[in-house]
Parts: C-alpha cells; structure tokens; sequence
C-alpha cells in the first residue's frame, strides 16, 4: 500500500509539474508581441469574379511571399461591376477602411484612386499607356503615389491585335470596332488602330457602347454596314456582361479579335494581350514591397514581359474559316 502510494504521489506530482510547464508556455507565448497585420485594398472597375484567375494569381503571388489572409493580412475587396461611376465611392471606403496600399485594375480604377488618394501606395495592374493618359509622368521615375504593371510596352498593342486579325482573316478590309467612349483610354487606343488600319489597307467602321444596353444597337449597326471582322478594344464595363457580348458575335458571325484570353475560351475567335495573371502576380510583388516598407515612388511602372496569343479553331470551324497554318503555329495556346 505504501508503494502503490507513492506512485501515486510521484504521478500527481509530474501531472502537475506538467501543468505548470504547460502554462509557462502558455503566459510565455500571450506575452510575446504579435505581428502587425496589414490591411490592403483590391479594387475592380470590373466584375471580380469574371476573372478569377487573375484574383487567384495575385492571392497566390502574395502567399509565395508569406503573405496569408487571416493571419498577417487582411484584404478588403471592392468591385465596381463595370460601374466606373461607382470608383471614387469605393476608394473613399478604402481610405475610411486606412488600407496600407490599394491594388487597383485595370487604368480607370487606378486613376480613381489616384484621384481620391496621393498618399496610400497604389499598385495598379494592366495600365493602358499611363504615360499618355497624363496619369504620371514617366515610368522609371514618377515620383507619386501611384506604380504597379502596364498593360504593354506601347499603344501599338492594339495595331498589333488588327494585324493578327488580318493575318487570320487576309480577305478582310471592313473591320468594326467596338470600344466604350467613357473610358479615358479610348482616344489614346483608337488613335493606334486607325493608324494601323490605314498601313494595313482597312476599313474601319467606329461602333461605341457604354455598356451592355447599348450592345443591341452596336450590334446593330455592325450588321447594317456591313463590317466583315469585329475588333473589341477591352474595356471594365463590358466584362461582366462577357456572356451576352459573345451572344451577339457569334450571331453576327463575324471573326472576332479580343484583348484577353478568357473572350477565346468562352467562344471568340482570337485574343492578344500580356498574360493577366501573370501580371496580376507580379502586382503582388509590388504590394510586398510596400508592405516591406518601400515607397510607390520608388518603384518604376513595370511594362509585361509575357504577351500570348489564343485562337480558338472550333470557332473559326463553326465560321468556316481555315487558320493560315503559319499563325497556328506562332499561337500559344490553341482552343480545339
């Protein structure tokens, strides 16, 4: 009995040592400073969930950083579902919210922001020629709140995508193009295609809309004058209407040329353009730059360094065209 008692008090004895320990620890760790978490605002001038690999890219390129939500950051998410009217109202509640650094895509929400804001750190993503808009005053050297990745090394992206479209379609002079006449990028972008469209021997037939209840009467009027191909300059407002802009081009039976990957895949004809999640990716690295402590205005414009080209060949079978075997091969990426 005196032995089992003494087992006894020799296993009391280590559960409670146990104990102790266990709340050393526990007083230990709750007394150790906790990290700061970062607060960082994402703001779309389109739909959000229209695109969500490029979200996904930029969640993923911050978590290869070690940047986690819920533990080290917190992201606030606004989208302005092709309401461009609507972005000075989201920044305000960004800035209410006292964000570190706003990630803002594409050039009207960024602009917005560096409206609203000179002080948070904007990280913007596919800016169109922000140079030429007067948003800042050079790449490399800015000087301003505002940095991030361009949507491409030049303007001429845009007589690049006319040409591509010749190149697939050589019978082609009539081509229309449909661009939104509020986005501040339109003059800028229509003042390359013409010039292309002109040393390419075509005609262009200039189609606007504001937004999806002006696509009928765009459509419309493609019809009447009779446009033999359809260019869609890229704009917010019309992605989260992406299924009903397809609708009508496929009823107008036109080839069609997009500037992202995601119009080809749900049943355009081709697309050219950087690779968006690519550059989305690489806006996280600025955001971790930021958050690191450095300065917007020290961190030169990026331009893209990946640039594809998508052509979807059931399309183009369902046009009874035939790809020109040459441009099949310089795609890089092929939708049968």
């Amino acid at each position: 009995m005196m032995i089992a008692g003494r087992r006894t008090s020799a296993t009391a004895f280590r559960s409670g040592l146990v104990a102790v320990l266990a709340l050393t620890v526990s007083l230990v760790g709750w007394a150790q400073p906790v990290g700061k978490v970062h607060r960082i605002g994402y703001l779309s001038g389109s739909s959000i969930s229209a695109n969500p690999k490029n979200l996904e890219a930029f969640q993923q390129g911050l978590r290869e950083l070690g940047w986690i939500e819920g533990r080290n950051i917190i992201i606030e998410y606004r989208s302005a579902e092709g309401q461009l009217e609507r972005l000075p109202e989201l920044v305000a509640e960004l800035v209410q919210l006292k964000v570190d650094v706003i990630a803002a895509a594409p050039t009207p929400a960024a602009a917005a922001a560096r409206n609203v804001t000179r002080t948070i750190p904007i990280v913007g993503v596919s800016l169109t020629d922000p140079v030429g808009l007067g948003i800042v005053p050079n790449l490399a050297r800015h000087g301003g709140n505002l940095t991030g990745v361009s949507y491409s090394v030049g303007p001429d992206i845009f007589g690049k995508d006319l040409d591509l479209l010749k190149q697939a379609v050589p019978r082609i002079r009539r081509v229309a193009v449909l661009s939104n006449p509020a986005n501040a990028s339109q003059p800028l972008i229509m003042k390359n295609i013409k010039a292309a469209a002109q040393s390419l021997g075509l005609e262009l037939l200039l189609v606007e809309a504001r937004g999806a209840s002006e696509f009928d009467d765009a459509f419309a009027a493609i019809a009447r004058e009779r446009a033999q191909a359809l260019f869609v300059a890229g704009d917010p407002t019309y992605i989260p209407h992406r299924t009903r802009l397809l609708e009508l081009t496929a009823k107008s039976r036109l080839p069609s040329m997009f500037t992202q990957r995601a119009h080809v895949e749900a049943g355009g004809l081709m697309s050219y353009g950087p690779n968006f999640p690519d550059m989305y990716r690489r806006a996280a690295a600025f955001v971790d730059k930021i958050l690191k402590g450095a300065k917007a205005a020290d961190l030169p414009i990026e331009q893209p360094t990946k640039f594809e080209l998508i052509i979807n060949l059931k399309t183009a079978r369902q046009l009874g065209l035939t790809i020109p075997p040459s441009l099949l091969a310089s795609a890089d990426y092929v939708i049968e």
